[in-house]
């Protein structure tokens, strides 16, 4: 269901939830509210574009990315409410490497949005994002995409229930929906979903799709899973930061060859 005066921001609402468009719509229009506007002279006058920070408060967590102040409400109700820290070196990494990873104008997907973070930071470099998560937190992903985009993003994101594994070639069928990257912020760790998690991962990387997933290791289940990624995934390890134990990687898929290659030669 859309909200009023906010195009292509979806919210669950009476137990439905309108599918995300699958077509880019032209930018938004660059003018701001007053309050955006405040908002962003101060995150520029008090923190520098280039370093990030965090400030912890009880329910609520305030961050600098990309010069501007973003405010995050957590909620004790689901694990997707947190704030975990693969999302925050995500969104560092994808800050500190922006040439790198040129977001404007890219088609985003972020699988297990949670809170919202790295789908803002995404926004906030340019991208069309559509933030996913299991229907019962999409309420707080909502508001935290809505009050930290709204004015300042040249496309504004997109909000979808996902359950991993189910009905997501119904949903979101790979004639219409196509993404430039899809991104992944501590999405593994002691569930059930482990491999309905990578059959989607799998789905939505396509040809010319790239996956960026950050994770913190912290069960013996999440080096298994990592090595069933890498045989479907081409990988590459990007960055590792061991004082949190988090590991970034960027992925593409394994064509149906490689896969048979790799078969034969095992």
């Amino acid at each position: 269901m859309e909200i009023e005066g906010r195009p292509g921001l979806n919210v669950q609402k009476k137990g439905i939830v309108k599918q995300p468009d699958p077509v880019k719509p032209p930018p938004n229009n660059t003018e701001e509210d007053m309050d955006c506007k405040d908002m962003k002279k101060e995150a520029l006058s008090r923190r520098s574009a280039w370093q990030p920070t965090v400030f912890y408060s009880l329910g609520n967590e305030t961050f600098s990315f990309t010069g501007q102040e973003i405010n995050i409400r957590e909620s004790l109700d689901s694990f997707g409410a947190v704030i975990w820290p693969g999302a925050v070196a995500l969104c560092q990494y994808l800050e500190k490497n922006r040439e790198q990873f040129d977001l404007l104008d890219k088609a985003v997907l972020e699988l297990g949005a949670g809170t919202g973070l790295v789908s803002i930071v995404a926004s906030l470099l340019g991208a069309w994002v559509t933030a996913t998560d299991l229907p019962d937190v999409l309420s707080n992903l909502n508001f935290n995409l809505s009050r930290n985009t709204r004015g300042r993003c040249r496309y504004t994101p997109q909000v979808a229930a996902l359950v991993w594994g189910q009905d997501v070639k119904r949903d979101f069928p790979s004639s219409i929906y196509s993404y430039d990257y899809v991104f992944c912020a501590d999405v593994v760790y002691h569930h059930s979903f482990l491999e309905d998690l990578l059959i989607t991962m799998q789905y939505f990387c396509k040809p010319g799709t790239t996956l960026l997933w950050a994770n913190k290791v912290r069960f013996q289940s999440d080096l298994c899973f990592i090595e069933n990624f890498k045989k479907v995934f081409n990988v590459t390890l990007l960055e590792e930061i061991p004082q949190e134990e988090v590991w970034i990687y960027q992925a593409t898929a394994k064509t149906s060859a490689q896969m048979r290659e790799e078969k034969r030669e095992n």
